[in-house]
Order: structure tokens, then sequence, then C-alpha cells
């Protein structure tokens, strides 16, 4: 895999371009369009694509799972961005968490 097609680069093209219409003409960006709804929308979205791609993983349906799936991974952006949690603080917890099973790690969070 080179460079260019590398998950953490396409997710923080994705992150950037969020971040940029954020503050774009709610008539012209479904992300300014969104973020003017508020969070209990965004996080409706973020709820909404979440169960379509449990749906489509029941459905054994590869390529609706790969659809809902970037779905989630977008719209679980836009809320991040909007709650100022930035990327880079996700994938630190998850590198804090790598080599953790994980039952251990779920039972260091109670």
């Amino acid at each position: 895999m080179d460079d260019a097609t590398r998950p953490s680069d396409t997710l923080a093209r994705l992150t950037a371009t969020i971040a940029a219409r954020a503050s774009a003409d709610p008539d012209q960006s479904y992300v300014a369009r969104l973020r003017a709804k508020g969070m209990a929308k965004i996080a409706q979205k973020v709820g909404e694509e979440a169960v379509e791609c449990a749906i489509a993983a029941v459905s054994a349906d590869a390529a609706a799972l790969t659809a809902e799936a970037a779905d989630l991974l977008f719209h679980l952006l836009v809320l991040l961005d909007a709650r100022g949690v930035p990327l880079a603080e996700v994938l630190a917890e998850l590198d804090r968490r790598e080599g953790v099973g994980g039952l251990a790690e779920k039972a260091s969070r109670t």
C-alpha cells in the first residue's frame, strides 16, 4: 500500500475537508447544514449510520457494509469536529490501547 492510500492519510484528508466546510454556507455544504442543526442532530446521524452499518453487516452484503461503514466514519468525524475532539486524540487512544486485550482494557474502565 503506497502512502497515498494509507487509511490514516484518507482520514486526515477527510478531517481537513470537514473542518474547512464547517463554516461554509449551509445551502452549499452538507457538513455546514448538519452542523447548523446542532449536536443532537449530528449525534442522531451517527446513531442512524451505526444501525445501518450493523444491518449491512448482518445482511452479508460486503458492498453495502463498505458504503455504510464509510457513512459512519464520515458522520463520526463530523461529530468529533463539532465537539472539538481532534482525530489525533482518538488515534492516540487507540494507540494507547494497542496490545492490551479487549477484556482487560474494558475492565480497566470500570
